[in-house]
């Protein structure tokens, strides 16, 4: 059920069986020569639809742009500083507290939103505790990519060239998603160096392609279909756990 193509009338039934709410979040920056600008949005958002779809459970809209600052120097990107984000995220919190929602679960497609996200909560927490309140909801994030299993099935998909950022796997998920943007672009080299950087300079200096450790020109629509179905039933489950608390 996605809460973008429901009316106010299925919501409010919706929450007379469920105070649960699934809330993909990503990001809107460069993914490599052949990789989608929404593939952090554009994968938690086709996992939870599939879950949300066989599950029953509801899926808010995408949350599509969070911290990409060191994304900055390829064409596309776009960012929020983390204070933004900080403060939209509270305001989306609030707002679906305020429809009766009392599990709110975020399922992150980038690593960068991490803290920052896990800094949103503590500032919803935390005003709760400062009015000496007992907060009547509660709050979770979790990656699509780490839900149990999923690092190893990327990883026995593929065994080389898998890497960090702009990896074979995200980019085989936005295919399955979108396969008319697919696109066949040759990498040189073929896997992409690592390492770590720092501010957007720093990271289009020494990763000129915008990959980090990856060949994603291994992409495919058939092997992202693997990806989502695995992810999707690791995700009902970890949902139904966090909705029955």
């Amino acid at each position: 059920m996605q809460l973008h193509q429901a009316s106010w009338p299925e919501i409010e039934a919706y929450l007379e069986r469920s105070k649960g709410i699934v809330i993909p979040i990503g990001s809107t920056e460069q993914h490599g020569p052949n990789g989608l600008l929404g593939t952090d949005a554009i994968c938690p958002e086709v996992i939870a639809k599939h879950a949300g779809d066989e599950a029953g459970f509801l899926v808010g809209p995408t949350f599509n742009v969070g911290c990409a600052q060191h994304h900055l120097g390829f064409p596309g990107t776009i960012t929020l500083r983390p204070t933004t984000m900080i403060a939209a995220l509270n305001d989306w919190i609030e707002s679906l507290v305020r429809c009766g929602f009392q599990r709110i679960y975020f399922l992150n497609g980038h690593g960068g939103n991490i803290a920052t996200i896990d800094a949103a909560f503590a500032e919803s927490y935390a005003n709760w505790s400062l009015d000496g309140e007992a907060c009547p909801y509660r709050l979770k994030q979790a990656n699509w990519f780490t839900l149990p299993g999923m690092m190893e099935l990327c990883r026995s998909i593929f065994p080389e060239g898998e890497g960090s950022h702009a990896t074979a796997s995200e980019v085989s998920v936005t295919y399955y998603a979108y396969p008319d943007a697919a696109k066949d672009v040759a990498m040189e080299p073929k896997i992409a160096p690592s390492g770590g950087f720092a501010d957007a300079a720093d990271y289009r200096a020494r990763f000129p392609d915008g990959r980090i450790g990856s060949d994603p020109s291994q992409a495919t629509a058939e092997k992202g279909e693997r990806i989502v179905k695995a992810a999707a039933a690791k995700l009902i489950e970890d949902v139904e756990v966090f909705f029955a608390r």
